[in-house]
């Protein structure tokens, strides 16, 4: 199949690009590199530096006949969201209603939509949200990418378009950029090995579910031929706190680091986890790499490829 990634050039696109390659897919990217690498473009992927809020895009689409489009190209800083939301709201969902259109005028038959598994649910009434847990986001940036779900259920009752909505827990891995305001784990990597010391923001008691990328990738892989237009929660229905996360980090790095913690941020959600059973009911997927041995692999990752 012919398949465009946006966001190719990032952390968690790049490593499905090269999953698709392997699987002997023609891959093109889309990207802008406003906070993708070219390091991280797979070189036989065929590469468009372009936004998706390009207008000139519908050539692209014209040009290659697309099969597929997996879109994870995003405006993804929860706090930029807060601060500037029309920024958020041009690229997140003018962006995708760009993306949309140029798919249905060009015959695009698929369309998997990376959506978020925190930010939608907003403070969860139980624990772990399934699919159904109501929809309350409490940031523009949890708001652009519901309404980009709304969006795509309008273009499948309008034309019959198929598309998968995968809504992410914390991803984590290697390839994820440490110089962000997201990415807990690739933040407090980065400094751990430079020898700097990490801030834990408030009590670090805050719960997150994280999944290592490797486990996204399959999810992408397996919900690619899905001609049931739906939506799945990609998560591992387990609760870590920032404390355990800094801490399996010093004790893997062994560097002796202690916590130090600072001012809690502003608006951030206390807990968040999701179950991932209606993927494994479906598609027999469920997460297969442990923690523990997710963060040992991104730590290998930083050594060689961050460390200053």
């Amino acid at each position: 199949m012919k398949i465009l990634v946006t966001g190719g050039a990032g952390f968690i696109a790049s490593h499905i690009t090269d999953a698709f390659i392997n699987e002997g897919h023609k891959v093109f990217i889309l990207d802008n590199l406003s906070t993708g690498f070219e390091k991280n473009i797979n070189p036989k992927a065929v590469f468009l530096k372009a936004d998706i809020c390009d207008k000139n895009i519908s050539e692209f689409f014209n040009k290659e006949k697309f099969d597929v489009v997996d879109h994870h190209a995003a405006q993804m800083d929860v706090r930029r969201s807060v601060t500037d939301p029309a920024f958020d709201a041009n690229t997140n969902i003018l962006g995708t209603i760009n993306l949309l259109q140029n798919c249905i005028l060009h015959g695009v038959k698929k369309f998997i939509f990376a959506s978020t598994g925190g930010a939608v649910y907003g403070e969860q009434n139980y624990f772990p949200a399934d699919e159904n847990h109501p929809l309350a986001p409490l940031s523009p940036y949890g708001i652009s990418k519901l309404a980009v779900e709304k969006y795509l259920y309008f273009f499948k009752v309008q034309y019959n378009f198929n598309y998968t909505i995968l809504r992410y827990a914390n991803i984590f891995g290697p390839r994820q950029n440490p110089f962000g305001e997201a990415g807990v784990v690739a933040i407090f990597t980065n400094k751990l090995l430079n020898g700097e010391q990490p801030v834990i923001n408030g009590t670090g008691l805050q719960t997150r579910d994280y999944v290592f990328v490797e486990d996204v990738v399959r999810a992408n892989l397996i919900t690619l031929k899905d001609i049931e237009s739906d939506i799945y929660n990609v998560g591992t229905g387990k609760e870590t706190t920032v404390n355990e996360i800094f801490n399996l980090l010093s004790g893997i790095i062994g560097n002796g680091q202690k916590e130090k913690h600072g001012h809690a941020a502003l608006g951030e959600q206390m807990r968040s986890v999701i179950t991932s059973d209606k993927m494994l009911q479906k598609f027999n997927w469920k997460p297969s790499t442990k923690l523990e041995d997710g963060l040992k692999k991104t730590v290998e990752y930083f050594r060689a490829n961050i460390k200053a």
